[in-house]
């Protein structure tokens, strides 16, 4: 474990549209940061309300970063990231709210070389248990969106026995890594725009021996997360992991399954 006096937090917020959220996320932040050397950078992705002026009249301290244009989550977050200059990187979602002191996760992080990514437990705008971690797609998994869900009682019911779970992949809503690992996997992938690029990271870290690490004993409230509206993007995300990690025979199958999983989801929108 690193002396803490040596960690440096970069905080990276990607942001479109959302000024209503920004001013708890950051408050909560920096509350759960405090005695910790920090810095919050936030990259706006072109928003058309007056989310950027809010945070230089009310936050002046943050890095802000204007975007020209909508990167989507992954490149943005990239773009956060090259401006960072703590050793350790926060990315979380802009309509969060950080419910704990965040070094046990920053601890956790640096006690193994091994641990790739620390995630802390999610809960909705009712304080109540979500999941926020799953098992790494194979193509029979596609079929079902649900079967990339972790399926260990723990993670179905919220209620856990341990501190510390290894998990295949952890929500890009909230994911502690270390620069140097980012760096050396390249960050997200831009080829995704929205949906899976957390899952498709999680997996370049394994292949490189890294892990990931939930801590069930630290929250984070977590407003919007996912809609129904979404699958379409969530989908051709799968689309794009399916093409970068099968093989040949796994490509086709794995297509296969997503494009069943779209007519099923087409056919019940009828009734």
């Amino acid at each position: 474990m690193k002396n803490t006096e040596s960690l440096m937090i970069s905080v990276v917020i990607v942001n479109y549209n959302s000024q209503e959220y920004l001013a708890d996320c950051i408050k909560s932040l920096a509350s759960n940061l405090n005695g910790l050397k920090y810095e919050i950078i936030i990259v706006d992705n072109n928003s058309t309300d007056t989310s950027c002026i809010f945070i230089k009249e009310h936050f002046p301290e943050v890095k802000l970063i204007e975007s020209t244009e909508n990167l989507g989550f992954g490149r943005a977050n990239n773009l956060g990231v090259e401006h960072a200059k703590g050793n350790t990187i926060l990315l979380i979602n802009n309509d969060t709210i950080v419910q704990n002191y965040l070094l046990p996760a920053i601890e956790t992080l640096h006690s193994k070389p091994e641990n790739g990514v620390v995630t802390i437990n999610m809960l909705d705008s009712k304080k109540e248990y979500i999941t926020g971690v799953g098992r790494f797609p194979t193509p029979f998994r596609l079929f079902k969106i649900s079967l990339l869900k972790d399926n260990r009682k723990v993670f179905k019911t919220g209620e856990f026995d341990d501190v510390l779970y290894n998990v295949d992949w952890v929500c890009g809503a909230f994911m502690l890594i270390r620069k140097a690992d980012y760096v050396k996997i390249g960050g997200f992938d831009p080829d995704y725009f929205m949906y899976v690029e957390d899952v498709d990271l999680c997996k370049r870290l394994a292949d490189i021996g890294k892990y990931c690490v939930f801590r069930s004993d630290l929250n984070y409230i977590h407003f919007v997360g996912f809609n129904k509206s979404r699958e379409p993007l969530l989908l051709k995300g799968y689309d794009i992991y399916a093409e970068k990690h099968f093989d040949a025979l796994g490509k086709r199958f794995g297509k296969l399954m997503i494009a069943t999983n779209r007519t099923v989801k087409s056919i019940k929108r009828l009734f």
